[in-house]
């Protein structure tokens, strides 16, 4: 997944080759120079603006974004301080209830980002709030939680209550991936604040601590780059939420070269979620081509809203020289395989490469490419997708659905054992 990385201030625009910030680590930021309340309101402004004019994917929401001025102006006018901001400004964010659509900056009361800052997916099936899938190594794991429980309340507020404050108020109609949205923050939780989750299973109602061993989802950080092992003559590859850093480029030839006598191999892009550099993604999928690939298509949709002519282009990945790895090949992916990591998946796909699998749940699904904008007095920056990502088959990106789906909720699996890595080598046998 990729894009030009659009940092714009004051119509004056930039464009470093950087990385898509799909979920990028936040950082908690102090304004020291005093702002006027005509500076407030001129930083608002541009933000609606901005967001008016590029976000691509107001054609499958329900937000009347024209509504947002009137809704959260008025509350510019008695902003005092950045903090105030800040709070404002997220809440107008969620109102177009997209995962990649970010503040680069945050109080110790917003929510964390999803996925990248939760260790539960959850959505509303049938009705009910559920949790779906249950993210491995961390405190909800740990403290017992797994998929299929449903949520009744969250820090002793039945859920619906919870949710209410939060749900867009621009809506032209009710929609439950709003709904969802909502859900998913609600879980994640602050930066400051435990969680406890009230959860039914099974007809009993038990409640659950996810952050009795400390806030785990507070500065993630893993010993390596990537994890690898052999398993019998499979090898095993597990890149651990760096896709963002050009040095796994190196690493991950280092462990490629380690592989080459293995008869098939798995890769593990089930903790993929802060986003990541096209430049990677290309390194990685070239090891497993020898001829160049479209892997996946761009469309910028503000130059055709604009003028009428659309802009679109497919990007090609090429072989490696000395670099080639043609054996079987599984790919595994989770709801923490966003941004970079689905576009890696995606492009693996369109690849249509002979032996390979892609095994998993649907992905993050976060909507397409984001572009950074920032504020021109306070500075605050904030990104959004801007454009649109597909498959080189046309299908949207965020619809993808590997292809063996595995349901945590109904796969019966082990307490030791990992029902993802056994999907793939029973394939691979």
């Amino acid at each position: 997944m990729s894009s030009l990385n659009l940092c714009k201030s004051r119509k004056i625009k930039t464009l470093p080759a950087i990385l898509i910030l799909a979920a990028a680590p936040l950082f908690l930021m102090g304004q020291t120079n005093q702002i006027t309340s005509k500076q407030y309101q001129e930083d608002f402004i541009f933000f609606w603006k901005t967001i008016h004019e590029e976000y691509c994917y107001f054609n499958k929401k329900q937000t009347d974004w024209q509504k947002i001025k009137e809704i959260y102006e008025s509350s510019i006018d008695s902003v005092s301080s950045w903090e105030q901001l800040v709070a404002i400004l997220e809440k107008a964010l969620y109102e177009i209830y997209d995962h990649h659509a970010i503040l680069n900056t945050n109080n110790n009361s917003s929510y964390r980002l999803v996925p990248s800052g939760t260790d539960v997916w959850a959505e509303y099936i049938n009705g009910k709030p559920i949790i779906t899938e249950v993210r491995k190594g961390f405190g909800a794991e740990s403290a017992g939680i797994i998929a299929g429980m449903e949520i009744v309340a969250v820090n002793d507020i039945y859920i619906e209550a919870a949710i209410k404050p939060l749900l867009p108020k621009s809506l032209k109609l009710v929609d439950t991936e709003a709904k969802n949205f909502v859900l998913r923050l609600l879980l994640a939780g602050n930066h400051v604040q435990k969680r406890k989750f009230t959860l039914k299973y099974q007809g009993r109602l038990n409640d659950y601590y996810p952050d009795k061993n400390g806030l785990l989802l507070e500065n993630i950080n893993h010993s390596s780059l990537i994890e690898s092992r052999f398993i019998g003559n499979t090898g095993y590859i597990k890149i651990n939420d760096c896709v963002y850093n050009t040095e796994l480029i190196s690493e991950f030839d280092s462990v490629m070269r380690t592989m080459q006598k293995t008869m098939s191999l798995i890769l593990d892009l089930r903790e993929t979620p802060s986003g990541g550099n096209t430049t990677v993604a290309r390194a990685i999928l070239g090891w497993f081509i020898n001829k160049e690939h479209f892997y996946q298509k761009h469309e910028y949709y503000a130059e055709e809203n604009n003028s009428g002519v659309k802009r679109s282009w497919e990007e090609i990945v090429s072989p490696r020289k000395g670099k080639y790895y043609g054996k079987p090949l599984v790919i595994l992916c989770d709801h923490w395989t966003a941004s970079l990591g689905e576009a890696i998946t995606i492009g693996f796909d369109a690849l249509q490469r002979p032996g390979t699998k892609i095994i998993g749940t649907p992905m993050a699904r976060l909507n397409g490419a984001v572009y950074t904008y920032e504020m021109p007095n306070s500075k605050i920056r904030f990104s959004f997708p801007a454009e649109r990502l597909y498959h080189i088959n046309a299908l949207p990106r965020e619809e993808y659905i590997p292809q063996i789906l595995i349901n945590p909720a109904t796969s019966v699996s082990k307490p030791t054992s990992d029902i993802f890595i056994s999907k793939a080598l029973l394939f691979l046998k």
